[in-house]
């Protein structure tokens, strides 16, 4: 037993994509989004080492989030990364990269203690962010769809302008359980959808989705959101035979590769992720199914 079991740990290591392809692959991304690959590759030296930032701008995108803009300059953030972020005496959160212009932005929801003590900062707090960290989006084809559930809609904002300054055609889909909870729309065309009926198409994501899918030929959807939405993404964009990235987060204590409390079966959501194809993912057991704690506890959707 402790043999077979020795043998999938090592299977499962093996299949996880070495850092060389890992590097490889953000350079390509960032030349063909217009970003400066040097930079890149600087960022994997310093990205790491914690940088102490001021609010210098604070508005509140809806009932639950706060968008913070900060006096750092990350021009080397690709959308889909992320930084670890904290203030004194609390522990580091990743939080997804909602803008670099004019200077890094965040998107943060109050979701506990640690993200209500960040959201709660004010014009002129200190703020210490470590990054950017983490696999950004690639681009596949000339004309692509986001789709983000609540503030998950955050850093595919970023990807649509990123993308739509390089010629992309981009369209995008925001959902959210009410019209209180809806992020700001992106560039581009937008439609929205609220559980409730609040505003826009009343239901999820997939009621504006799928009829898109069956009338639009798009080279790949982008999501970003509570993971089950993702994998009900990943779903019909299969059966449509469209390629699709997906934003997946688990907790991260790290953010580095070294502890991995993110794991998602053998993959690790701070370095292999959090960008992720949508067949991959589906292939991976634990996707949709079930997530893990600070503790490390395993908790079923």
């Amino acid at each position: 037993m402790k043999t077979s079991a020795k043998k999938t740990k090592e299977k499962k290591r093996e299949a996880r994509p070495e850092p060389r392809q890992m590097e490889n692959a953000a350079l390509e991304s960032a030349d063909a989004l217009g970003f400066d690959a040097s930079l890149l590759l600087r960022s994997s030296v310093s990205s790491s080492l914690p940088i102490r930032a001021k609010v210098v701008k604070k508005e509140e995108e809806n009932d639950l989030v706060s968008l913070l803009t900060l006096d750092v300059q990350m021009p080397n953030a690709m959308p889909g990364q992320f930084v670890m972020a904290w203030r004194p005496g609390m522990d580091e959160k990743p939080m997804s990269v909602a803008e670099v212009k004019p200077s890094l932005q965040l998107a943060i929801a109050r979701a506990g203690p640690c993200s209500e003590r960040l959201a709660d900062a004010k014009v002129g707090d200190t703020i210490y962010v470590r990054g950017p960290l983490g696999k950004p989006f690639w681009p596949v084809g000339r004309k692509w769809l986001m789709v983000g559930g609540g503030y998950g809609f955050a850093p595919l904002r970023y990807l649509a302008r990123v993308g739509m300054e390089n010629g992309i055609e981009v369209e995008s889909v925001c959902g959210a359980r009410n019209k209180g909870l809806l992020m700001r729309p992106g560039p581009g065309k937008n439609h929205v959808t609220t559980d409730d009926g609040s505003e826009g198409k009343k239901g999820n994501v997939m009621a504006v989705l799928q009829p898109l899918l069956s009338s639009q030929k798009f080279d790949c959807v982008y999501s970003c959101g509570p993971e089950r939405m993702m994998k009900a993404v990943a779903e019909v964009c299969k059966k449509h035979g469209v390629k699709s990235q997906l934003s997946v987060e688990r907790y991260m204590k790290c953010g580095i590769g070294v502890c991995g409390h993110c794991a998602m079966g053998g993959w690790l959501s701070c370095v292999d992720g959090p960008s992720i194809d949508g067949e991959e993912a589906l292939a991976n057991p634990a996707f949709g199914v079930y997530h893990t704690d600070r503790a490390g506890r395993k908790i079923k959707y």
